[in-house]
C-alpha cells in the first residue's frame, strides 16, 4: 500500500481550536495560497534541473545496473561494509532494518539466503572500526566506498585503514576486487583511484546531494546485495512523486505534510518535529529523518535563524521516556507516528497466569495488537492534552511503501524549504567544521587550526 498521510490531530476541530483551522488548506485559504507559492519554486528548480533526487524513481537503467553488480558480487563476500558518513550511511541502515530486520547480521547463513551480512561504519570511531575489522574475513569481505566529493575524511580515513588491513590477507592482483567506489561520475580523488586503478564504481547524479541519494546507488546497491526488491521501492517512489505534483495541500501529501509542520512551528510555536516510529525496524528510518530534516530547514535567513528541530523515537520504548515530556513539557512539538500494522506472524500472548486479573487481560492478544493499541492511546492522549499530531499509516511497510515514505519526506523538505525562504539543498553550516578539520590533520590548502587561550579554572 501507499504510505498514508492523517491529519485530523493537528487541525483545530481535533484539538479544541489550538490546531490550524482546516479552511485555511482550502482553496481560497492562506495557507493555500503560500503552498501554491512553494510549489511554484520548487517545480522552477525542479525544471532548472536542481532536484535530481525526483528523477531517481525513474532511472531503471541505473538500477539494473545496480542489480547487476549486486548479483555478481554477491556471489563472492560473506560481508558487505559500507564505509560513509551522515546520507552516505543512514540511508544503507534504514533500508537494511526496515526491510531486512534489525537482526539481519546476527541470522545464519540459510535464513539470510545465503545473502551477505551488510555492516555501515559511519563514524571513524577507532574501537568500532578495528572491532569490525578484526572480527571478519577480510578475504571474503567487499568495502563499498561512499563519497560523493572523494574527499570526506571520515570515509577516506576509514578506507585508507581497511585498504592497508585487506592488502595484508590478499594477492596484490586481487585488492581491487575487494573494494567498490559510489562517487561523483566524473570528479574527485575517488574517481582518479578508480581510473587509475580499474576499482569497479558506481556513480551519484551530479544533482543528487548526499541525504537526497538514498534512491541513488548509494542506497540501492547495499539493499540490493542482500536482496531487497529495489525495482519495488523505486515503483513506491515514483507512485508518491507523481502524487504530489499538485499545488493544492488537499491533494498533495508531502505539501500538506510541510504546510502543516511549517504552520505548527512558525504560528503555534511547535518548533520541534517528533518522528515516532511504532516498529523497531524503522528506529534507523527516524536517524535518517532527523538528518534530512535538521540539515536541510536548519538554516540562517536575512532576518534570523529559521528551522525546527527534528527528534527521533520509537514506540513503545519512548512513551516511557519522552512521552511525559510531549504531553506536559512546554508545548513546542509537534509529533508525526509511523503506524505499522502487526506482521502477518505474530505473537500471541498465552494465558500462563488466568488467576492474576493484571496478566489475565492480556491472554488471547498479540503483542503486535498491543503496540498498536498503545500507538493509538498515546494519539489520543495527547489530542486531548491540546498535543498536535500526524499520523502517516504503512501497512506492512514493504519495499514499495517505504519508497513511498521516502519521497514523502523528500518532497516534503524541499517544500518546507520554500515556505522558510532557505535553500534545502545546501548545508553551509556544515563547512566551517570540516575546513576546521582539515587544518588540524595538515590538509594542503588548509590553514592550521588556532584556537584561543582559554582559563585553566574552568577545567574540572
Amino acid at each position: 500500500m501507499a504510505p498514508l498521510l492523517d491529519l485530523n490531530n493537528i487541525l483545530a476541530p481535533a484539538l479544541a481550536g489550538r490546531g490550524i483551522d482546516p479552511a485555511r488548506l482550502l482553496a481560497g485559504g492562506d495557507l493555500h495560497r503560500r503552498f501554491e507559492e512553494a510549489w511554484g519554486a520548487v517545480e522552477a528548480r525542479r525544471v532548472a534541473g536542481d532536484l535530481g533526487f525526483l528523477d531517481l524513481p525513474h532511472a531503471r537503467e541505473t538500477s539494473r545496473s545496480v542489480a547487476e553488480l549486486a548479483e555478481s558480487f554477491g556471489q563472492w563476500f560473506e560481508d558487505v561494509v559500507i564505509l560513509g558518513i551522515g546520507g552516505s550511511g543512514l540511508g544503507a541502515v534504514a533500508l537494511r532494518e526496515a526491510l531486512l530486520g534489525v537482526a539481519w547480521n546476527e541470522r545464519d547463513d540459510e535464513s539470510r539466503s545465503y545473502f551477505p551480512r551488510l555492516h555501515v561504519l559511519d563514524n571513524p570511531d577507532p574501537r568500532t572500526v578495528d572491532g569490525l575489522l578484526s572480527r571478519i574475513d577480510l578475504r571474503k569481505a567487499l568495502f563499498v566506498v561512499i563519497s560523493k566529493s572523494g574527499s570526506t575524511a571520515e570515509t577516506m580515513a576509514q578506507y585508507l585503514v581497511a585498504r592497508e588491513r585487506v592488502a595484508k590477507v590478499v594477492e596484490a592482483d586481487s585488492l581491487r576486487g575487494h573494494f567498490l567506489f559510489v562517487t561523483d561520475p566524473e570528479h574527485g580523488a575517488l574517481r582518479k583511484l578508480a581510473e587509475e586503478e580499474d576499482i569497479p564504481t558506481l556513480a551519484v547524479p551530479a544533482n543528487v546531494g548526499g541525504r537526497f541519494s538514498i534512491l541513488s546507488p548509494v542506497g540501492l546497491f547495499p539493499a540490493a546485495i542482500c536482496g531487497i526488491d529495489i525495482e519495488a521501492l523505486l515503483d513506491g517512489a515514483a507512485a508518491m512523486e507523481a502524487a504530489c505534483r499538485e499545488a493544492d495541500p488537499s491533494r498533495n501529501p508531502a505539501g500538506a505534510l510541510a504546510t502543516a509542520l511549517h504552520t505548527a512551528d512558525t504560528e503555534l510555536g511547535h518548533s520541534i518535529h517528533v518522528l515516532m516510529a511504532y516498529a523497531d525496524r524503522l528506529r534507523a528510518f527516524t536517524l535518517w529523518f532527523q538528518q534530512l530534516w535538521a540539515e536541510s530547514l536548519g538554516k540562517v535567513k536575512g532576518d534570523g535563524n529559521v528551522g525546527p528541530t527534528p527528534l527521533p523515537a520509537v514506540g513503545a520504548t519512548d512513551q516511557h521516556a519522552q512521552v511525559q515530556l510531549f504531553m506536559e513539557g512546554p508545548r513546542d512539538k509537534v509529533v508525526v507516528f509511523l503506524a505499522v500494522d502487526p506482521p502477518e506472524e505474530d505473537l500471541v500472548i498465552p494465558d500462563v497466569h488466568p488467576d492474576v486479573d493484571a496478566l489475565r487481560y492480556l491472554a488471547g492478544h498479540s503483542l503486535g495488537e498491543l503496540l498498536t493499541a498503545e500507538r493509538r492511546a498515546t494519539t489520543e492522549a495527547l489530542r486531548r492534552g491540546g498535543r498536535p499530531s500526524v499520523t502517516i499509516e504503512l501497512g506492512q511497510a514493504d519495499a514499495r511503501t517505504l519508497g513511498g515514505l521516502i519521497m514523502l519526506f523528500e518532497l516534503a523538505t524541499v517544500y518546507a524549504g520554500a515556505l522558510y525562504g532557505v535553500d534545502p539543498l545546501d548545508q553551509p553550516g556544515v563547512e566551517l567544521g570540516k575546513r576546521l578539520t582539515y587544518g588540524l590533520m595538515g590538509r594542503p590548502g588548509f590553514e592550521a587550526t588556532s584556537f584561543p587561550d582559554l582559563d585553566d579554572r574552568w577545567r574540572m
